[in-house]
C-alpha cells in the first residue's frame, strides 16, 4: 500500500517525459489556451437511477412492433407461397391475394405503433428543433412509424404468381 508515497522515475518514463518536453519546445500552441469543447450532456442521478430499472416503455414497445411485424411478415410470406401453390390462374391469385392483403388484419400492431407515435418524444425526452418546432430526427430519421395496411403487404409480396413461386 503506497497510497501518498512517490517512487523513482523509471528510465522509460524518463524517456518519454523527455520526448514530450522536446515535442513541446517546437509546438505552435504552446502557451496559448486550448478550446474548450462544450458538450451537450449533463450527468445527473436521475439517468443512472432510469437506467437500473432495465428498458423504459418505449424501448419494450419498440421490441413489441418489431417482433408483431417479424410475425406478419412471416405469416404472409407462408400465405403468400400457399395461395400460389393452389391456384393456377395468375389472374385469379392476383386478385385472391389482393383480397386477402385487404382482409390482413394489423389491428393490434397499429395500436402499439399508435401509441408509439404518440407517446415516443415524451417517453424518449426527445428535443425540440427550434427551426421546424417538431422534435429532433433521430439519425435523420423522424420517429413515426406508418402503420401497416394493404399497400405495406403489396409492397412486400406483390400480387404475382411467378414471384410467389420463386420467392
Amino acid at each position: 500500500m503506497n497510497q501518498g508515497a512517490t517512487r523513482p522515475e523509471t528510465p522509460r518514463e524518463r524517456h518519454e517525459r523527455e520526448t514530450l518536453e522536446a515535442d513541446l519546445e517546437s509546438s505552435p500552441i504552446r502557451g496559448t489556451p486550448l478550446r474548450q469543447q462544450l458538450r451537450n450532456f449533463r450527468p445527473d442521478p436521475a439517468s443512472g437511477v432510469r437506467a437500473l430499472g432495465g428498458p423504459t416503455a418505449w424501448m419494450r414497445r419498440l421490441r413489441a412492433i418489431e417482433d408483431a411485424v417479424e410475425q406478419h411478415e412471416r405469416q404472409l410470406d407462408e400465405a403468400w407461397r400457399a395461395l400460389a401453390e393452389d391456384v393456377e390462374d395468375p389472374a385469379a391469385f392476383a386478385a385472391a391475394w389482393r383480397e386477402l392483403a385487404g382482409n390482413w388484419s394489423f389491428a393490434q400492431v397499429n395500436e402499439l405503433i399508435e401509441r408509439h407515435n404518440r407517446n415516443f418524444p415524451a417517453e424518449a425526452r426527445l428535443a425540440m428543433d427550434p427551426r421546424t418546432r417538431d422534435f429532433v430526427r433521430i439519425n435523420g430519421r423522424s420517429y413515426l412509424r406508418e402503420p401497416l395496411d394493404e399497400r405495406w403487404v403489396l409492397a412486400r409480396f406483390p400480387p404475382d404468381r411467378d414471384a410467389a413461386l420463386r420467392g
